[in-house]
């Protein structure tokens, strides 16, 4: 696998780790609700 990706995959995933436990989820949940918006945004210009 390549370094890189193997890198910011655990950079990710410490990231929501530590998201959790000092502030309850809520930058991961911001962060899915604008995702879901984006992902609405994209299928209706297709």
């Amino acid at each position: 696998m390549d370094r890189l990706s193997v890198a910011f995959a655990c950079l990710v995933v410490l990231a929501v780790i530590l998201d959790m436990t000092l502030n309850d989820g809520t930058a991961s949940l911001f962060l899915t609700q604008k995702f879901m918006l984006l992902i609405k945004l994209v299928a209706f210009w297709r």
